[in-house]
């Protein structure tokens, strides 16, 4: 899975700088346009005035944690139609299943190899990608 590198725009939403550059240096050599911030309250605002093709939300976020923030962003008309996948490294079900509750569109559990990492993005965005655009949830 290769992606395109025009309108690959990502949003990461993580507190931890080293999981930021990972991630970010990663994706970016996957041909992806990142955008790195360290809270939700950061990440909503960006998400808001620019809208991008997904978010990776870390739910371990000080003061507005990623599920607070997911469902911030999917309740937002400007942003309901972002996919949301969550980052975590608590494995624990009621964890994912309150993210998934807050409408996150995709879960990974830290530490993700950078495989895990692209599958779930090209998953998550091929998902949304084929349902029609009047039909699209969120």
């Amino acid at each position: 899975m290769t992606p395109t590198p025009a309108s690959r725009r990502l949003l990461v939403v993580e507190d931890n700088e080293d999981n930021r550059v990972i991630y970010g240096t990663i994706l970016r050599k996957l041909g992806f346009t990142v955008t790195e911030v360290a809270d939700g309250e950061s990440g909503i605002a960006i998400a808001q005035d620019d809208p991008p093709e997904l978010v990776l939300m870390d739910v371990g976020l000080p003061r507005m944690d990623g599920v607070e923030a997911t469902r911030l962003l999917k309740a937002d008309p400007r942003t309901a139609h972002v996919p949301v996948v969550a980052l975590t490294a608590h494995a624990l079900a009621t964890e994912k299943q309150r993210a998934l509750n807050a409408g996150v569109d995709g879960y990974l559990i830290k530490p993700i190899e950078s495989g895990a990492l692209l599958r779930e993005i090209e998953r998550v965005l091929a998902r949304v990608r084929a349902q029609p655009p009047n039909t699209r949830e969120h």
